[in-house]
Formats: C-alpha cells, sequence, structure tokens
C-alpha cells in the first residue's frame, strides 16, 4: 500500500462499524467492519452466499441494516435513503445490467446527467438537442470508450458495452465513489480484459468497492481485498496477502489459486 492510502486509511472514505443483515434465519453481514481508503480500488470476494451483493445493497441504502453503522466521507449514511446517498457521491452499478434498453446510449448518460440534479427518472424523457444534458454526456461516454456508440438504441449494444454504458451512467452522477457489483459478469475474455483497462484507467479518479468474481480481474485491479465467508470477513490484505493467507485457500480460493 502507498504511503498516501496508508495515511488516508486514517480517516477513510467508507466505512462499516458491526454491520449486520439477516433474512429470517439466514445472517447475510455478520458483525463487518470495513474500510475503503480514498483513492483506492478495495476487492470484495467470497464464495456464493458469502454476502457480497447484501453488502453493496446496505451501502447503496436499496435495504436496510439490522445493525451496525455506515459512514461514508465523515458522515453517517446508514438512515439515508438510496437517493440521498447517491447524492452525497456514492453511486452503484448492478450485478444484472440496469440500463434503459429503448433509450439511446446518448440519452441513458444524459439521463444520469440530469438526475445529478436531483430529478426522478421517471419523470424524464431525453427531449431535442439539450448540450446541457447532452455534452456532458458525450464527454462521459468518451471516457469509458462509447463515443462513437452514442446515438444507436442502448438495447442494441454488446452485453460488455452495456456495462460499459452503466458504469458511463454512475460517472455520470460525478460520484466520489463506485459501488460495483460483477462488472464483469457475463462477459467473454476481451470483453473483461477491456473492463479491467477501463477501471484501472478510472483508478486515478475514483475509489471503488469492487464485487467479482473473475479473480483475474480481481488481482490485476485491487489495492486491499477482504474475504467474506457467511457474512463475516475472515481476511483483509494486500493481493500478495490473501494469496498466502491459508484461511483464505482453504475457504475460498484454493490452493491452485496460490502460484
Amino acid at each position: 500500500m502507498s504511503d498516501k492510502m496508508a495515511d488516508a486509511m486514517a480517516d477513510p472514505l467508507l466505512a462499516t462499524r458491526s454491520l449486520r443483515k439477516s433474512f429470517g434465519g439466514i445472517v447475510a453481514t455478520d458483525d463487518l467492519s470495513l474500510e475503503v481508503a480514498a483513492g483506492e480500488i478495495h476487492a470484495v470476494i467470497g464464495p456464493n452466499g458469502a454476502g457480497k451483493t447484501t453488502l453493496v445493497n446496505l451501502l447503496s441504502g436499496l435495504i436496510k441494516g439490522d445493525g451496525g453503522d455506515i459512514v461514508f466521507d465523515g458522515r453517517a449514511v446508514s438512515r439515508l435513503r438510496p437517493a440521498a446517498r447517491a447524492h452525497r457521491g456514492l453511486a452503484r452499478s448492478f450485478q444484472i445490467t440496469s440500463i434503459f434498453a429503448d433509450f439511446s446510449v446518448l440519452e441513458n448518460v444524459a439521463l444520469a446527467v440530469q438526475a445529478r440534479s436531483g430529478h426522478s427518472f421517471r419523470f424524464w424523457r431525453p427531449t431535442g438537442d439539450d448540450q446541457r444534458l447532452r455534452g456532458p454526456a458525450r464527454e462521459v461516454l468518451a471516457r469509458v470508450g462509447l463515443a462513437d456508440r452514442a446515438e444507436i438504441l442502448a438495447g442494441n449494444l454488446a452485453h460488455g458495452e452495456q456495462r460499459q454504458l452503466e458504469i458511463a451512467m454512475a460517472l455520470a452522477t460525478e460520484p466520489k465513489m463506485l459501488l460495483l457489483d460483477e462488472p464483469m459478469a457475463g462477459m467473454g475474455i476481451e470483453e473483461s480484459q477491456r473492463m479491467i483497462a477501463l477501471l484501472d484507467e478510472l483508478k486515478a479518479d475514483y475509489t471503488m468497492l469492487l464485487i467479482e468474481h473473475d479473480m483475474d480481474a480481481v488481482f490485476a485491479l485491487a489495492d486491499r481485498i477482504t474475504v467474506l465467508v457467511y457474512g463475516r470477513s475472515i481476511a483483509t490484505g494486500t493481493p500478495a496477502d490473501i494469496r498466502a493467507n491459508a484461511d483464505v485457500r482453504d475457504a475460498y480460493l484454493g490452493t491452485s489459486e496460490t502460484g
């Protein structure tokens, strides 16, 4: 970890304290304390059912926790609605692509630009050539490599391009932090490599919490990794630390991942 990141950990951008969430008798998040430094990519990995998506849902406000606290950018956000958290700078992507298939690529991002100002999606439909929306939207599309796809319907994009669009929509809200729930889900090798390159480029400007099953992507991108098993953190450390951790190998990675 860099000295700058180590200093940032004294006052992390995002922190959970004893976060808990159960669904009936199933404990999805078990007394979880986690810190994400400003400027880092912090990956959260674990087997299916470990509570990874539940964690992102708790952080974004999609579900309410049973206990514990969430602090973002120095402020408690546990009681805030999702829109209020987004307004403070928390933007998320979903495990299943969430775009407006019948809108153009540009219109999807312009919608997110307008949402940044506090307008509800359901009252909005892109009209005319409003450069207050479309200018910033085109800039974001260029950032994610979709500038030449701006005018086609979002539903006609390839799967990997749809994931790029979803990240563009998140960036259009001008976030301080991205919550990425399996951004490479369903991608082929070439699409995954493009996404890894994009996230690596965005790292210079955005803090990220990354949920991902693709271990090649995790170890290529992450500054630190937290391993969840049954909703509880069993280890947090650098990629090298996690590869060398016997408990992690036994619980998740397997011996083949340590070479």
